[in-house]
């Protein structure tokens, strides 16, 4: 395994606890991704000569890398620009299907990623009915709720495995199993739980999983969708764009095989090793708590529900900018989601979740992964208990 390093925190910068926005990448990726950027240069669509050969024996082996973290076969794997593209390509992508045969009632929920819910958004104006339930305080969905709203005309379920903000890992597992008697495919967006939550993404009941290289310690820019045939089935997916017959022609364009060789063996790794990786990553978040609950913290989303490498809380009278001003030489770390941190709304999960205003303005979310070394959890609470006294 890697050794553990501190990711930020040298050359007079912060420590980096921002891994659920992007992570660094894994040494052994970035070697993977120069080789074939540099030496191994073809492309896999080239089939008279030996670059383009090894070119695409490196991306069929990226297919089975990614594929085995959730036991599904390497045919099964589309290759994408990340996440986004996935969740759009398996939205989107059934809505020909969904009109041809009358099943218009898609159920999601109120927590999604903006990927997700955006593209629910632009289905919704062609005439879909769109459920979107909400989380319990804890910051789940219950599956329950899932079940109850089904109908005979529901041609999608879409949720995410994990919570970008929160962390809170989803019962994808009991939701697969209340749809077992239902034909509704069943989409997750697994950005930020692809190789860190294993068992419940290898249910044979789940259709399609949204995969990211920058969440998994590989580049930006690439990612991939698992669609499961059932049977000898594929889903009915039809192409976003078109154009040259890639990926069965579901996807088209040149493969970035650097990139792909990347993901690949990250998607590895993370299998390889994730029991450490799990393990260094729930150290980490103890002493977060501790450091948390001493500070007379709430936290947002139940912290035993969630990924190892990440907590979102709210401390009393204290407002997350002013935390993070505060903390900004010291450690790298966020007030919710990247993809919207721009536009300075209240976050749309932590308001679903019920909880008061205040405690949503004042929300910070810490995450790091397997590389990060020590944080300066002392330093930390002192400057946050000093934001405390000043408010008083």
């Amino acid at each position: 395994m890697t050794e553990h390093r501190l990711v930020g925190g040298d050359h007079g910068r912060p420590v980096y606890l921002d891994c659920n926005a992007t992570t660094p990448v894994e040494p052994a990726v970035l070697a993977e991704v120069m080789h074939y950027l540099s030496e191994e240069y073809g492309n896999a669509g080239s089939r008279t000569h030996s670059y383009g050969q090894a070119a695409k024996e490196r991306v069929q082996r990226a297919r089975a890398e990614l594929a085995a973290v959730v036991s599904a076969q390497p045919e099964e794997v589309t290759l994408t620009s990340g996440a986004t593209e996935s969740n759009n390509l398996a939205i989107l992508g059934l809505a020909a299907h969904g009109e041809r045969t009358g099943r218009r009632h898609i159920i999601s929920t109120q927590i999604e990623h903006k990927a997700v819910l955006e593209p629910l958004e632009a289905l919704g104006a062609r005439g879909f009915d769109i459920t979107l339930l909400p989380p319990v305080a804890d910051g789940w969905i219950e599956a329950e709720a899932v079940r109850a709203a089904l109908r005979p005309d529901t041609l999608l379920v879409s949720v995410m495995a994990a919570n970008n903000e929160t962390g809170v890992i989803q019962p994808i597992e009991l939701i697969a199993s209340s749809l077992t008697d239902h034909e509704a495919f069943l989409h997750v967006d697994a950005a930020q739980a692809f190789g860190k939550v294993i068992n419940p993404l290898r249910s044979r009941r789940i259709d399609l999983i949204s995969a990211s290289g920058h969440k998994l310690y590989a580049p930006k820019g690439v990612g991939a969708l698992i669609a499961r045939r059932r049977g000898f089935t594929r889903p009915p997916l039809t192409p976003l764009m078109y154009g040259g017959g890639q990926e069965r022609g579901l996807r088209p364009g040149t493969l970035p095989v650097a990139l792909i060789a990347g993901l690949g063996t990250a998607a590895r790794l993370a299998l390889q090793q994730h029991e450490e990786r799990t393990a260094h990553n729930a150290a980490l978040k103890r002493e977060a708590v501790a450091m948390l609950t001493s500070l007379g913290a709430s936290f947002n989303g139940h912290p035993d529900h969630s990924l190892p490498n990440a907590i979102n809380f709210s401390i009393p009278a204290i407002d997350s900018e002013a935390a993070i001003v505060a903390l900004r030489d010291l450690v790298a770390l966020s007030n919710g989601s990247a993809c919207t941190a721009q536009s300075y709304k209240p976050s749309h999960v932590l308001t679903a979740a019920g909880y008061s205003d205040e405690r949503v303005a004042g929300a910070i979310r810490l995450s790091w992964c397997h590389m990060t070394g020590t944080i300066p959890w002392p330093q930390i609470t002192e400057r946050l208990r000093q934001l405390q006294i000043v408010d008083d």
